[in-house]
């Protein structure tokens, strides 16, 4: 398993500093079925927008 999952989506409520996610759980899916033959047919359904805690 991973023991750091990067991220640079700094506008997300779990990116961290050095662009670490700091998410206890991280939740992906594939937007075609129960498989995907590249990362763009993948979705991180763990982001949540940072303004959305305002």
């Amino acid at each position: 398993m991973a023991k750091d999952v990067l991220c640079e989506v700094n506008n997300c409520q779990y990116w961290a500093k050095g662009n670490l996610c700091s998410a206890d759980r991280i939740y992906v899916v594939s937007n075609s079925g129960e498989t995907a033959d590249n990362s763009r047919e993948t979705d991180c359904k763990t982001f949540e927008p940072a303004d959305a805690l305002s």
